[in-house]
Parts: structure tokens; sequence; C-alpha cells
């Protein structure tokens, strides 16, 4: 029997017994028995909000275990391509392989390969477009340093 199914067969004994609320002692046994019926309700009342509460958390745990998988297989996938044979250090890139120039415009520093043309580069900090070649010498001067970088980029040295 369930806790509430004793407290109802406990008053319904009482019942039986003619237990009568006229004497002290009667008195005293209804109350208990009152106070244990409201005491098995708010228990059940509780298993229920237990019940409630665990599934939630079982839920949570579900989605949490489903979001590690996501992060943490992102990382796995990572660590397979560092070790993987077929790694070649050419994927990453060399600082060797940009161009590294100021806006003369805003004054960010840019770095650009060997895709972009020199001679029309747009600032992405200020968006105004300029030319990283010398006016003077149009690429062929020794003494510009973006025109050395370009020469060794476009392999010429």
């Amino acid at each position: 029997m369930t806790l509430t199914e004793k407290v109802a067969y406990l008053k319904g004994l009482m019942e039986g017994l003619n237990v009568s609320s006229e004497t002290a002692e009667g008195k005293v046994l209804k109350a208990m028995a009152d106070i244990l019926e409201d005491m098995s309700q708010s228990i059940v009342d509780l298993e229920d909000t237990m019940g409630d509460a665990q599934e939630y958390l079982e839920e949570l745990d579900d989605d949490l275990a489903d979001v590690e998988d996501i992060v943490y297989d992102d990382e796995d996938e990572e660590e397979e391509y560092l070790d993987d044979e077929d790694y070649d250090d050419d994927d990453v890139y060399d600082e060797d392989d940009f161009i590294e120039v100021e806006c003369p415009n805003c004054s960010e520093t840019i770095y650009f390969d060997d895709t972009v043309d020199p001679e029309n580069i747009v600032c992405p900090a200020c968006g105004e477009a300029f030319s990283c070649i010398c006016d003077e010498c149009d690429g062929g001067c020794e003494d510009c340093e973006a025109c050395e970088e370009l020469k060794q980029l476009d392999g010429e040295e």
C-alpha cells in the first residue's frame, strides 16, 4: 500500500471502531490522522515534483551530451588533421607569402599576397583605394621596401 492508502485505511479503521471525537483520546487520534493525511499528500506532491525534475535533468544531460559531441568532435577532427600523414607544411601560410604596407590615408598596416593588384589596393580599415607601387619608380627602384617585397613575391630574386 502507498502512504496515502495507509492513512485512508487508518481513518477507516478509526470510523469502524467508533472512535468518538467527544473523548480526549478520540480528538487526539482524529487530529493525528488528519496530520498524517496532510503529510502523505505533501509527500506525494514532492515525489511528483521530484519525478518531473528528474526527467528535466535527464533531458538537460542529453542536450549537454549533444553539445559536447559537437564541440569536442571538432577538436578531434583538428587533431586528426594535424596527425594525418597527408598533412603538408605548405598548407600553412608563411609570413614571407605576404607583403606588408601602410595605408597612406589611415596608417593601418595591410597585408596582401600576389593575387592582389598592388596598383589598386583597397584599405579594409578606411575603404580608400591606393597603390603601393612608387610613383617615382613604378616598381623598379632598389630603395623602396614595398617594391623589393613585390619582386621577392614574384620570384624575381
